[in-house]
């Protein structure tokens, strides 16, 4: 395991004690994110014909034969998000905008071309690092990068996807099984230049029904079945949305560090109306739901989870039960991370 500071040790107590929900007491708030997408994705699926195979594979390389040790990269991530979350002094961290790199890096995968995928770390090349979708991951990415080069021999793609995993468990989350064997690509290849952009989910399609669809259709596209995709939005715990990079506004909980199943308790339990104004003035941006007191937001995707009789059920299970919703997620991410990446024997 990673190094567990004084900082992390007082989260994991927090969140322990911050389990039951109170609209008034709890500290918490949500990722990076912009729409469902920027969230945890972004864009509106997009299918195309690919040659799957070779073409997706061309290009990747090792970075180095050189053995990496790999208790020593969790504990250079850990000890690197404590410094950066001591030096902003804020409250806010760097932790929900790894788990969005993570999840981004992954999110690309089609079961049916076999195409996207943590594996070859595409996001450094465009036109993945220029989709809209990944507007602000690239501080998470230089972020990581300094990790990168301490340990001669990590991959990129490994890097990225491990830093998700530390992330969860430093904000007191489940953890994550995680191996490694990653390949970066050398320069972008015929599959990754011609990947749609669109693969991740967008957080609205203009009705609950439409949006419903939607979410299916990206989170099957990826093989993830209704419970798998709601325990996967449970993410949505953590970090915030940024109006400079998504356009929508505001944190999901009151504890935005700490990661629980607060997500699904804050969407049965909080009134939520239709967002009017922001700072005394009228309301510009797309459209949001916003809690009674104007200091939680939903997007339209979260509320339509609760339109649907399939997704509401794990909703509300999850809000009862957090080892559930941990274990569920534990599952759905460490899959996520793995996808259209063959590891050796």
């Amino acid at each position: 395991m990673f190094r567990q500071t004084a900082r992390f040790t007082a989260r994991v107590a927090a969140a322990h004690q911050r389990r039951a929900y109170s609209s008034q007491n709890s500290q918490r708030t949500a990722p990076s994110s912009s729409t469902l997408a920027k969230a945890v994705g972004g864009g509106i699926l997009l299918f195309v014909a690919f040659k799957p195979s070779e073409s997706h594979n061309a290009g990747l390389f090792s970075s180095s034969p050189a053995p990496v040790d790999f208790k020593k990269v969790r504990a250079d991530l850990a000890a690197a998000i404590e410094a950066e979350d001591a030096k902003r002094g804020d409250g806010t961290s760097m932790a929900p905008t790894l788990v969005r790199l993570a999840w981004h890096a992954s999110g690309t995968y089609s079961i049916f071309d076999k195409t996207g995928g943590s594996n070859g770390a595409t996001m450094r090349f465009k036109p993945d690092a220029e989709w809209g979708a990944n507007a602000g991951l690239k501080v998470a990415r230089d972020f990581v990068d300094g990790i990168v080069k301490k340990h001669p021999g990590l991959s990129v793609a490994d890097a990225w996807t491990l830093a998700g995993v530390v992330a969860i468990e430093q904000m007191g989350g489940p953890e994550i099984p995680w191996r490694a064997g990653r390949k970066d690509a050398a320069a972008p290849t015929a599959s990754t230049t011609t990947l749609p952009d669109g693969r991740l989910p967008n957080a609205d399609m203009g009705c609950p029904s439409a949006t419903n669809s939607h979410v299916r259709d990206i989170f099957g596209r990826m093989g993830f079945n209704d419970r798998e995709i709601v325990a996967l939005l449970g993410a949505h715990a953590v970090g915030r949305c940024h109006e400079n990079a998504s356009g929508y506004w505001g944190p999901w909980t009151r504890a935005e560090t700490t990661f629980s199943n607060e997500y699904f308790n804050a969407l049965l339990n909080e009134t939520w109306t239709p967002k009017k104004t922001h700072n005394g003035k009228p309301w510009t941006g797309p459209a949001q739901l916003e809690s009674k007191d104007g200091t939680l937001m939903m997007l339209p995707a979260d509320m339509a989870l609760l339109q649907d009789k399939e997704f509401r059920k794990y909703v509300e299970l999850y809000a009862k039960d957090e080892q559930a919703f941990f274990k569920d997620f534990s599952a759905a991410f460490a899959k996520l991370l793995e996808l259209g990446v063959t590891f050796n024997k």
